[in-house]
């Protein structure tokens, strides 16, 4: 990639806009290359047809690396939309249950709350009362309690449950670091299994 002096716009020095004398000097590949006078730097990157790029101008010496700024630019770009698609994307799902639910219906709603939660939104878990239901506000928080048990440590709840009119409603969200260890520990069931399985297999090839 041809060298580049414009510069309108980046949050880099790059090439002849670096103002330093002497830079600690990173290769392409992520080679230490030691402390380099910035002349020298330059035709080193340029003989690689790369840009010299200070990334780290508060270093003593500053830092620079040589690479492709622009293929640099894109790939930083593309991992900001992708940040900001999953930012938009993450929304407050409501499902509703009443304190009188039948366990099919149960089932039901709170297959979609796991649902949900794996795919990383927050859940509101309403519960609606009506008429003389509201004397009854305990059937609303066993309702409630049965869902937590049911999710699991996939979530953790983000809002308690308050009874605000005829309403009982709580806020989970999902525990990123017990799903990872979820998905850990299942990967490492499942890679036991097959071990297992070769195993027994092995063992009857003997016999």
């Amino acid at each position: 990639m041809a060298p580049r002096n414009d510069q309108r716009g980046d949050q880099h020095r790059v090439n002849d806009r670096i103002r330093a004398r002497e830079v600690r000097l990173i290769g392409p590949t992520g080679d230490q290359l030691g402390i380099k006078p910035v002349p020298e730097a330059l035709r080193m990157a340029r003989g690689l047809d790369l840009d010299l790029v200070e990334v780290a101008p508060n270093a003593n010496p500053p830092v620079c690396r040589i690479m492709d700024y622009g293929k640099f630019k894109y790939e930083e770009g593309q991992k900001a939309k992708e940040a900001r698609r999953k930012s938009t994307n993450v929304s407050v799902k409501e499902v509703k249950y009443r304190p009188k639910i039948g366990k099919g219906d149960f089932n039901t709603k709170t297959r979609n709350v796991i649902r949900f939660i794996d795919e990383g939104h927050k859940v509101k878990v309403t519960l609606q009362f009506r008429g003389r239901e509201m004397a009854h506000p305990e059937l609303g928080t066993k309702i409630l309690d049965d869902v937590l048990e049911a999710v699991g440590p996939a979530a953790k709840v983000d809002s308690q449950a308050r009874l605000e009119g005829r309403s009982m409603s709580m806020v989970l969200s999902p525990d990123k670091k017990a799903q990872e260890a979820m998905k850990k520990a299942a990967a490492e069931a499942a890679r036991e299994a097959e071990q297992a399985d070769v195993a027994e297999a092995a063992e009857q090839g003997t016999e």
